[in-house]
């Protein structure tokens, strides 16, 4: 049975690349999303790198329109080596409008490059007749690989967007491993209708 799971944990993925495998570890997923639009493909950092921080694509209030919030995010990632040449992006579906709004990156604390671990999705429950925006927000929470350090969170300032609550934090990637992925659900423009754009989000853990 032991060996049974670990076939199931460690599953080695190909990457859009096609140049390299990748072991994932682990599914970070929160209950508090909403479930419009369609899942786009994984995405995964480099060979051998993990996120160190994120960026977030947001559109900010529409005083006459119709509002969507956050359209997407974006892994910041890098080698745990020190190696800042193979610093790289991994993003998956993304909405259109909106900017991306700047990095937030983790600390490099105590000579250890630090690297996000686990998430937490602001989201705005569906409204009926009211303004959607679903997804407004997302934060993370920061460690070093092997985990000899307690985590902490991180989050680009202010911290929060327009619209929604916070919910529970993921589940936590094992020590030795980071966030190396990411998948997105992504409601296309419904020309007419409410547009929501981001709806949720899932994370991969890598060893």
């Amino acid at each position: 049975m032991a060996s049974i799971l670990y076939v199931i944990v460690f599953l080695v993925l190909v990457a859009t690349s096609g140049t390299f495998s990748i072991a994932v570890s682990k599914t970070l997923s929160v209950t508090n999303a909403n479930d419009w639009g369609d899942w786009g493909d994984a995405q995964y950092c480099g060979e051998r790198t993990y996120a160190v921080g994120y960026d977030m694509k947001i559109e900010e209030r529409q005083r006459r329109g119709d509002d969507t919030a956050l359209n997407g995010i974006k892994l910041i990632c890098q080698s745990p080596f020190g190696h800042t040449s193979r610093r790289g992006v991994a993003t998956s579906s993304v909405g259109p409008w909106g900017g991306w709004v700047g990095e937030a990156l983790c600390d490099n604390r105590n000579g250890k490059q630090h690297f996000l671990t686990s998430f937490n999705l602001q989201s705005e429950k569906k409204q009926g007749k009211g303004d959607d925006t679903s997804a407004n927000f997302v934060k993370f929470k920061c460690r070093d690989l092997v985990g000899s350090l307690p985590s902490y969170e991180m989050s680009r300032d202010p911290g929060f967007g327009e619209w929604g609550q916070y919910g529970s934090w993921s589940s936590e990637c094992y020590k030795g491993t980071a966030i190396c992925g990411i998948k997105t659900r992504v409601e296309v423009p419904q020309g007419r209708g409410d547009d929501t754009a981001l709806n949720d989000v899932i994370f991969y853990c890598c060893r």
